[in-house]
């Protein structure tokens, strides 16, 4: 009889859905209102019947979540704050029509309290079979310097000044306070390729429709990470270190297609058809499966371009 007993407990174990079943996998998430194109990505496990939970807080790198809850159908999650600072937010959703929506709440410095609107939706579910090694026909190059003025760019941050200047040939950042760069093209799948230089000790990003950094850094001769020199940033390392010393101009190409890209850098292949994983920080919107700019990364320091073109593919 006992053993009966606890072969339909067991059976009704398995059978009762997860409390975190509406919640799990990975969501695309987006300011509302007045804080509409602030985008965050979240991703949600259950792993040994724990809730686990990775975040992507508008920039850095995804990280895991020191704490992530679901009680009464309620999604909330938050970090433990460091000494001497504010609390950190804490998010709070709920799961409706294959969405989540959500608030975040947390105190200003002056004591006041701030709140954020959200939606989440999920990221696209992109054709099996992807390539970007296969062998694509390409449309018509589209350069996007000709050397002499930078007509075709605009900025992130429109109340800011550009901070980009035409120096020998080569868009260049400025040391401090550069702007962004947002091309007036939008493209789909496409091949990039761009000669650019480095200032010691300085870093930024070339944003493949607006939404994935291939980070650009001065790690000459440096162990790989997931922020090193054409790392899909925060997500994937590339495979080798290829990168050439400070302010040597150096060789990219990228070709991208759905959500896979092969990179090449000065010669070597540092990235074969790999997954993108998801938008990464500083991206401008998270409309994944739409047509989107290239992003030039300026604000972190002296950055040289004097080549780049843009290849759409056409099939």
């Amino acid at each position: 009889m006992r053993t009966l007993i606890a072969i339909a407990l067991l059976a009704l174990t398995v059978q009762s859905p997860s409390a975190a079943g509406p919640f799990l996998g990975a969501w695309n998430i987006t300011g509302t209102g007045p804080d509409s194109g602030v985008v965050y990505w979240l991703e949600v496990k259950e792993e040994g019947g724990a809730v686990k939970g990775t975040f992507l807080n508008r920039f850095s790198s995804p990280y895991a979540l020191a704490n992530i809850t679901i009680e009464n159908g309620e999604l909330s999650w938050w970090n433990n704050p460091r000494d001497g600072q504010q609390p950190n937010p804490v998010w709070k959703a709920t799961a409706a029509g294959g969405k989540l929506v959500g608030t975040t709440t947390s105190r200003r410095p002056d004591g006041t309290t701030a709140v954020i609107n959200w939606v989440g939706v999920r990221p696209p579910t992109w054709p099996a079979g992807l390539d970007a090694n296969a062998k694509h026909a390409y449309g018509a190059p589209v350069p996007l310097f000709d050397g002499t003025t930078m007509e075709g760019w605009g900025v992130q941050h429109r109340q800011n000044p550009m901070n980009w200047s035409v120096i020998d040939g080569a868009m260049t950042s400025a040391d401090k306070g550069g702007n962004n760069l947002v091309s007036a093209q939008k493209f789909q799948d496409f091949k990039i390729e761009a000669e650019y230089a480095i200032a010691p000790g300085n870093n930024g990003g070339i944003y493949v429709r607006g939404r994935y950094e291939l980070q650009l850094l001065d790690d000459f001769g440096k162990d790989t990470n997931a922020q090193s020199h054409m790392a899909i940033y925060g997500r994937t390392p590339p495979s080798v270190n290829a990168s050439r010393p400070a302010n040597e101009w150096q060789t990219m190409q990228a070709i991208v297609v759905g959500n896979r890209v092969t990179v090449t850098l000065n010669g070597r292949r540092v990235h074969d058809n790999a997954v993108i994983g998801g938008i990464t920080g500083g991206a401008l919107d998270a409309n994944e499966s739409e047509p989107g700019p290239l992003m030039l990364q300026g604000d972190h320091g002296r950055i040289m371009f004097r080549k780049i073109v843009v290849t759409p593919i056409t099939r």
